[in-house]
């Protein structure tokens, strides 16, 4: 319990610094220099309300200066973070997986954010993952790399077919996005992962048309469903599709 905790508290830590990461990037800003400041009256924040989850309580979710709300997605995102730490730690144990995992958390988190608020997946945050993840595959020997670079091929192909059938339903971010999935989990499970995403994304992008909420053709970052699929196909995956080949046999 204690160590579950501290991945949680970590996750909570770590989701604060992707938050930065994902609005920074995307506008060219440097996320590791330069203090954080309230994005409506740009004054530059004090140590006490920067601290994850509980400066948007203590403060009543608004500016200390300014008194302008402050995002919900702050603590959304934060708590997140350390919900996937804390359950990765717990489904996986203590091992390079692991690390493969947190690392999985780390980008779509940072992506998430990037989507949620500019509509843009930065090309830097996918390069600089891949690189950690050829990096991490080298280091674990029993899977083969074959399925990672076939898988990788697939997502973004697959991706690709869709744009251009769509003329434009997915964007470029999208494509390249998946093809980084595809090289983290394979083959079998980025096509499950895309087909979660699809469901999940038709579903609510449905309800939101019933309940006007949307319009017809006006886009919406699809960054959250890709989360939920993929999270759920990287630790579910092979079981959900052994249940599904024992039907064909």
């Amino acid at each position: 319990m204690l160590m579950i905790s501290t991945f949680f508290v970590l996750g909570v830590v770590f989701g604060s610094f992707f938050h930065v990461i994902g609005q920074r990037v995307p506008v060219n800003e440097s996320f590791l220099v330069g203090r954080s400041i309230c994005r409506h009256c740009e004054r530059t924040l004090n140590w006490y309300e920067l601290i994850p989850v509980a400066s948007f309580v203590l403060l009543r979710r608004k500016c200390g200066h300014c008194h302008h709300p402050i995002s919900w997605t702050y603590p959304i995102i934060e708590l997140l973070t350390g919900c996937l730490f804390a359950f990765s730690y717990q489904h996986i144990g203590f091992n390079l997986e692991l690390l493969s995992a947190l690392l999985l958390v780390s980008l779509l988190i940072i992506v998430l954010v990037s989507d949620l608020q500019y509509m843009l997946i930065p090309n830097s945050i996918l390069f600089y993952f891949l690189l950690l993840f050829i990096f991490l595959q080298m280091q674990i020997t029993h899977i083969s790399i074959w399925n990672n670079i076939l898988g990788g091929i697939t997502g973004f192909a697959i991706i690709a077919v869709i744009i251009l059938l769509s003329q434009g339903g997915m964007g470029g971010g999208d494509m390249k996005l998946f093809g980084l999935l595809g090289f983290i989990l394979g083959i079998k499970k980025v096509l499950f992962a895309l087909f979660l995403s699809s469901i999940i994304g038709a579903i609510i992008g449905t309800g939101y048309l019933l309940l006007a909420k949307i319009e017809l053709k006006e886009p919406i970052p699809f960054s959250p469903f890709i989360v939920i699929g993929t999270m759920i196909s990287f630790y579910y995956g092979d079981m959900f599709l052994n249940w599904y080949g024992s039907f064909l046999r």
